[in-house]
């Protein structure tokens, strides 16, 4: 559901390569290759969507030697490559590079809890809604904004969003709101949470619900219909533009997971997703 604006014009790109750190090769994939294997772009430090685990399960992917991608991202990235009679292949990638990476023809799709944006369409293409969520902030256990009911009662405070995405844009909608400055990845923002750096974060409802089951000390506030935030809450697989059958194929493999599968697709992603307290 993250929103971020891409300049037109890139002259560099920088695909992170795992937990090594070593970039991802930018040379194009050979004709063999690109019609056999599907390479999805996705950060694999986004928890329940995607993640980065050395341990290996019926929903894994490997993305290095001895590196794993798991997540809500991740089992719909292998539904849909199976599907399509290709084999998936999971690409850790920065996330203000993965519209880039689809650009410069290093990715085939991009599944990162993206939201579909007119800002975004200008770049590449997006399917249907895979998901969709709602906007939520994530407090200290023993702040008093445990029991605010509206986003305004968040005036005065301290609230943080990740950088280029639209949690970092909807902090603006509180009146009198200390906006900090972003961080580059969520991790980061969970960190400086319980440092006491901010005295909230902004996240979608199944991030949240992830971070707190990982953090004991943690939890987050739900709001009512107009009490919350304006935020679009879906995501959408995205394509390099000019890939209109693609995106009916893909269309019509999403049509067949229902809401109550994709539910238990998230359930199970947010039950298994490491916590940061083992």
């Amino acid at each position: 559901m993250r929103n971020t604006l891409f300049a037109a014009a890139i002259t560099a790109l920088l695909l992170t390569g795992c937990s090594s750190g070593a970039p991802a090769s930018s040379a194009p994939a050979s004709a063999e290759s690109e019609s056999t294997v599907l390479r999805v772009g996705m950060e694999c430090n986004y928890a329940p969507f995607n993640w980065t685990t050395t341990s290996t399960n019926e929903f894994t992917q490997p993305i290095t030697s001895v590196d794993y991608a798991d997540g809500y991202d991740v089992v719909i990235a292998t539904r849909i490559a199976e599907e399509l009679g290709r084999e998936v292949q999971i690409v850790k990638t920065d996330w203000d590079n993965l519209i880039p990476a689809l650009q410069h023809g290093t990715l085939d799709l991009v599944i990162a809890g993206m939201t579909d944006t007119p800002d975004r369409r200008e770049s590449v293409d997006f399917t249907d809604p895979y998901y969709s969520s709602e906007e939520v902030i994530i407090v200290r256990k023993d702040s008093e904004l445990v029991n605010i009911s509206d986003i305004q009662d968040l005036s005065g405070y301290t609230v943080r969003g990740q950088m280029n995405t639209i949690y970092d844009e909807i902090i603006d909608q509180i009146n009198g709101v200390v906006h900090a400055e972003p961080k580059e990845d969520y991790p980061s923002m969970v960190f400086s949470l319980q440092q006491g750096e901010v005295d909230a974060i902004t996240a979608e409802l199944p991030v949240a619900i992830g971070v707190v089951n990982a953090n004991s000390d943690l939890t987050y506030v739900t709001f009512a219909d107009g009490h919350g935030f304006d935020a679009d809450t879906t995501v959408s697989v995205a394509l390099a533009k000019g890939n209109e059958d693609l995106v009916t194929e893909i269309n019509a493999i999403l049509a067949g997971i229902s809401y109550d599968e994709r539910q238990s697709i998230m359930g199970a992603a947010v039950d298994r997703q490491p916590s940061s307290e083992e």
